[in-house]
């Protein structure tokens, strides 16, 4: 057993074929990440912990079962691959605009035997504007952007009824404060935040739950280059 997954399952109880599939996951992880650049960290507890251990607090919510999930700004994988790994009932979509990193995904995915798991090339404003627009139960993103920004790229995406899971550090809280007129007008109400503690590294980790109420007017989103320049 991968020594990375030994360290997750002192923390997370892991079946014997989730634990296989998330150690071809991290052998695939350090052996590519030279070429690829998927990662910056490099220490088995840091990609255990950091990675893994993270992207799994998402099941924490307990919202995932049998949903359809879009995984924005997907990089080597996290969350995607493992929420893939251990919510198989949910049908996960890895959203990235690097091609190299996506194909990183799909590859590993193909290879460690997910199934669940599909992946989707582009700029997640300029996907919003498709036949993809208000199709997914769940938009999740790890760090990508303040959440004032990530709200405009993530909510469009997200059906009525349906919700965008932020994935933040320990200034959640705070970015909160500034997105909440954009959560507002992009059809958005937050409804809980959780906070998780990750072991050994003393650090507390948030999830910003917000629930799409109503759909998102049709002039949003808009070009990436105003959403940064003028966040809602």
């Amino acid at each position: 057993m991968n020594s990375i997954v030994e360290i997750t399952k002192k923390y997370l109880s892991l079946t014997d074929i989730q634990s296989e599939k998330l150690s071809f996951i991290c052998e695939r992880l350090v052996e590519m990440n030279g070429q690829l650049n998927l990662t910056a960290l490099k220490t088995d507890e840091e990609i255990a912990l950091l990675h893994i251990f993270d992207s799994l607090t998402l099941l924490q919510t307990g919202l995932f079962n049998g949903k359809s999930v879009i995984d924005i700004g997907c990089g080597g994988g996290f969350p995607s691959l493992p929420l893939a790994v251990c919510s198989n009932e949910c049908s996960i979509t890895a959203n990235d605009s690097t091609a190299k990193k996506l194909r990183f995904v799909e590859e590993t995915a193909r290879d460690a035997g997910i199934t669940n798991l599909k992946t989707l090339l582009g700029r997640a404003e300029e996907i919003a504007r498709t036949e993809r627009r208000e199709t997914f139960d769940i938009a999740v993103a790890r760090g990508v952007a303040r959440l004032d920004v990530l709200c405009e790229l993530c909510i469009p995406m997200v059906k009525k009824g349906g919700f965008f899971i932020a994935m933040k550090g320990s200034k959640g809280k705070e970015e909160l404060n500034q997105a909440e007129n954009a959560i507002k007008v992009l059809g958005g109400k937050t409804i809980d935040i959780v906070e998780v503690e990750i072991p050994l590294f003393d650090r507390m980790h948030t999830l910003i739950i917000i629930e799409k109420q109503r759909n998102t007017a049709g002039e949003y989103p808009r070009m990436y280059s105003k959403i940064i320049k003028q966040p809602l």
